[in-house]
């Protein structure tokens, strides 16, 4: 008895073994990133979504992938290059870096990306959707770079101008305007570089699914100048600077039209939270709204006090209904708290009042990129009809 116990016990551990080794079989079909520098081999990204990073560091200890939360240990050749990879990752793009003996680093071998509050690393991993914002063969708007000075932060600022293909080309012609907005510890670089915008729309327009827009991208960070004991605490004026500054100059140096029906504001997570503070406040200026993974009921899942609620600004339904030619709302299906309770909260809301949204749920996706993507897809393809 005691023999075939002791060989039943071997062969369930052999086949654990075998199990074990099966699934950590990584598949060796990498390719370079297509956010890599030029010439860089790595990082590399195979079909599993597993990021593969390299680097030579003949002095150091120990070196790790940090990507998702999670720190990865790479392993060092006898010429003092490390190399080793991650769990599979979900599609879309993400930040990552370094860590090199306990300090945290950008990998060497790709562009760089404002996000998490630094200019660092990012990969992307090949969506099964990617279509919508893949560089095609079709007319390819601008993407402009306008520096304007503040007076309400008394600070030179800038924001990225999106102009369709067809702006050059007919001079007389105006357009829509939608502003769109980035999420914390991001700036006005994120959704032209991390979230494609200009491809998603060339391709809309391209297509004919989108009318030709302009589209703004500014920096949601404003501050006003605070002097003696309040001076380390700055007060955020970007409503302010939005409404009295940026709409201001967009208006005057590009060909806009200049009202309510033709004007449109979205942004994602702490952008959707600042621009629906921001449309609610100023009714006469936007006429659609979108949020992106967030409201502006962050801080907990409970029932909304309509009559509070942004000193109620949803409590008459029907006049919203007429005011507003689109509210739209959009979430990834793997997003993590707060924000499914926030926007479920924000939801019932809302159907508790009658008032008409169209909301979209991003499959597979978490509080990240290719979620945003989705959402502007959708959302710009509703506006200005």
């Amino acid at each position: 008895m005691t023999c075939k116990i002791l060989f039943s016990l071997f062969v369930a551990l052999w086949l654990g073994s075998m199990g074990f080794a099966q699934t950590s079989i990584v598949k060796e079909d990498f390719k370079p990133s297509e956010v890599n520098q030029p010439g860089k081999l790595f990082p590399q990204v195979n079909s599993e979504g597993r990021v593969r990073v390299q680097i030579s560091a003949p002095e150091a200890k120990k070196v790790q992938l940090d990507i998702g939360g999670v720190k990865y240990d790479l392993v060092k050749d006898d010429k003092g290059v490390w190399t080793g990879e991650s769990a599979p990752q979900d599609e879309g793009f993400h930040y990552y870096q370094l860590n090199i003996d306990g300090a945290s680093v950008p990998d060497p071998g790709t562009r760089y990306f404002y996000g998490a509050g630094r200019w660092g690393s990012g990969i992307e991993i090949p969506a099964t959707d990617q279509d919508f914002y893949a560089t095609k063969d079709v007319p390819h708007g601008l993407v402009s770079e306008n520096i304007y000075f503040s007076k309400l932060t008394n600070s030179f600022r800038r924001c990225f101008v999106y102009t369709p293909a067809e702006y050059e080309l007919n001079p007389q012609k105006r357009y829509p305007v939608l502003y769109l907005q980035h999420g914390s510890f991001e700036d006005e670089t994120g959704w032209a570089a991390q979230g494609k915008a200009g491809l998603i729309l060339d391709n809309l327009i391209a297509e004919k699914k989108a009318v030709p827009m302009i589209i703004v991208m500014d920096n949601g960070y404003a501050y006003k100048p605070q002097t003696g004991e309040n001076a380390d605490r700055p007060v955020s004026v970007f409503e302010e600077v939005m409404i009295g500054e940026i709409i201001p100059m967009i208006d005057s140096k590009f060909r806009t039209i200049a009202d309510r029906e033709h004007r449109a504001i979205a942004g994602l997570s702490m952008g959707a939270n600042q621009t629906m503070r921001i449309a609610m406040n100023n009714l006469d200026k936007f006429a659609s709204y979108g949020g992106f993974s967030g409201t502006s009921n962050y801080p907990s899942s409970d029932e909304i006090n309509v009559e509070t609620f942004l000193n109620g600004a949803f409590k008459n339904g029907a006049a919203l209904n007429k005011q507003f030619k689109v509210f739209w709302l959009g979430l990834g299906t793997k997003e993590p708290n707060p924000f499914p309770g926030s926007v479920g909260a924000f939801r019932k809301m809302m159907d508790k009042q009658g008032i008409k949204y169209v909301y979209y749920e991003s499959p597979g996706t978490a509080h990240e990129w290719l979620t945003w993507r989705r959402s502007l897809y959708q959302y710009a393809q509703l506006l200005f009809k």
